[in-house]
């Protein structure tokens, strides 16, 4: 997890908006129908936008995803390198 979204993402409302989404999901990956572990952002937090609502909360710009298909996601724009992945609190670490 990047530093300057430490505190959004343990924040009262991110948690209560990633339960939500994830119920309303039935915490089912919407890309290969696994268990969906995480709530992913289309549009990437960065620190021009973490205080936008419009890319942190809003249900449009999330997506319910396993742990596989998130790693995917993060791995194929060079997010991670070769050997690192993203556990299920979003630290990158060794695999």
């Amino acid at each position: 997890m990047m530093d300057f979204a430490r505190s959004f993402y343990k924040s009262k409302q991110w948690e209560a908006t990633r339960r939500a989404y994830m119920v309303s999901q039935y915490y089912v990956c919407e890309r290969c129908g696994s268990v969906a572990r995480v709530v992913h952002h289309r549009k990437y937090i960065s620190p021009q936008n973490i205080n936008d609502v419009d890319t942190t909360l809003n249900w449009s710009n999330l997506e319910a995803l396993c742990y596989d298909c998130h790693n995917t996601e993060h791995c194929a724009v060079s997010a991670c390198a070769e050997g690192l992945r993203f556990d299920s609190s979003g630290n990158l670490i060794k695999i």
